[in-house]
């Protein structure tokens, strides 16, 4: 059973009360991100992020991180394209503490010169270790690739550029804009008292101020079907191709969630066993649905020697013209939906990932689906639905490529006409 709550700024509260664990979760969702920034502050969503850790009008940074570590929780946050979340977990013996640590971090961060100038540095660090991850690099290629000239596209850590112009006022003015109330969602998970938890998180977030600002919504991008090659001295050849996908809140997202399953979402699927476990041509390969307000992605991603490249993309082209001419099997079709209520079930028996998923779900769906829910719509997939998915994901007019690793006589031809 969930609770809901709306505060009279128009904070929303979310919360779920489990009697049976010792633990308890509480996150501060924003719905902002890279995708409400520009090419001008590009990476403030994530530097405010970093900041909110940096010192309160009460406490120091090395005083916000020794009150949770001395009661052995966690105290850490995360930004995506479209939200960030400062979230902790503890006992609920100590769930006074986290709320008043939050609290304070949310609420009195002082964003001073000399702290701002000192992250920078550290975020920095963080975007220069990025780029030595061609792995994870190769993604955010891709999404700049098929998304440019979109902040949806755009670096959730921002770049060098960007971060060094950061100014404090830019920061301010985002947090005004953005850090509104109605962007706001807390949700929390775990052994509390409903009626004396819920009074203390109203409490704290009553007197926040709305700010009363009109943003403008992301405008969903246009996919551009286009290849990218970033020349880097690897050892291995990163590719990663793009689908247009679907939106979020779809009804053909378990469908799609059922399909990449068996195309290349998981060990048993087709192209980690023809690719990795048949053949031995690569390490890591695998495919992902990446879903937004409004739009989608679907990833396909593998790493492999120079001289591997044509034969991998030549099985991934064979597995997608399977997919497209015999679609599944009944049986893959019941693997498969048994494998997501299994992973979903599983990831129930804790707090902090249900606290992220009903956080994010109100936040950005509006509602939130209740397990059974989730398991009726896992079940409800047929083989008509994936075919569905299928014909339309896999159009080769919304198609993108990006590619790092290096040079060669023949880099181009090799890659990218096997590509297309």
């Amino acid at each position: 059973m969930f609770i809901k709550e709306h505060l009279e700024n128009g904070i929303r509260i979310v919360a779920e009360e489990i009697k049976y664990v010792n633990s308890i979760s509480i996150g501060i969702w924003v719905k902002t991100g890279s995708r409400y920034e520009n090419i001008s502050n590009n990476g403030v969503s994530h530097f405010i992020e970093h900041m909110l850790f940096k010192g309160t009008k009460n406490r120091t940074a090395k005083d916000i991180a020794s009150s949770i570590d001395k009661i052995g929780g966690q105290l850490n946050a995360f930004t995506s394209k479209e939200c960030t979340c400062f979230y902790a977990k503890v006992l609920d013996s100590h769930f006074d503490i986290a709320l008043e640590i939050l609290c304070d971090m949310f609420l009195n961060s002082c964003f001073s010169e000399k702290e701002i100038e000192k992250e920078k540095g550290v975020v920095l660090e963080e975007i220069s270790m990025y780029e030595d991850s061609p792995e994870d690099l190769v993604h955010d290629i891709l999404t700049q690739t098929v998304w440019a000239n979109n902040p949806l596209g755009m670096s959730i850590l921002g770049t060098e550029d960007t971060l060094s112009n950061l100014t404090r006022k830019d920061i301010i003015d985002y947090l005004k804009n953005n850090y509104t109330s109605k962007n706001i969602v807390i949700s929390l998970v775990g052994n509390f008292d409903k009626d004396s938890t819920l009074k203390k998180i109203s409490n704290a977030f009553n007197e926040y101020n709305t700010y009363d600002t009109k943003r403008e919504n992301g405008l969903s991008p246009r996919f551009i079907s286009k290849n990218t090659h970033k020349y880097k001295e690897t050892e291995q050849v990163h590719i990663c191709i793009g689908y247009e996908g679907i939106e979020l809140g779809s009804k053909y997202t378990y469908p799609l969630l059922v399909m990449n399953n068996i195309f290349g979402g998981s060990m048993s699927s087709r192209l980690f066993q023809k690719i990795r476990e048949e053949r031995g041509l690569a390490y890591s390969v695998f495919s992902y649905p990446s879903s937004y307000i409004g739009c989608g992605l679907f990833s396909i991603y593998a790493g492999m020697k120079p001289s591997q490249v044509e034969t991998v993309l030549s099985i991934i082209d064979n597995e997608i013209n399977e997919l497209r001419n015999n679609s599944i099997t009944s049986q893959e079709l019941y693997d498969s939906k048994e494998q997501l209520k299994g992973s979903y079930i599983l990831g129930l028996e804790s707090t902090s990932g249900r606290m992220i998923s009903i956080g994010k779900s109100e936040l950005l769906l509006d509602r939130i689906y209740s397990p059974k829910e989730i398991i009726k719509l896992i079940d409800l997939v047929t083989i008509d639905d994936i075919r569905y998915v299928i014909n339309n994901i896999f159009d080769d007019n919304n198609k993108g490529t990006a590619i790092i690793g290096p040079e060669s006589a023949n880099a181009e031809n090799n890659f990218f006409t096997s590509i297309k």
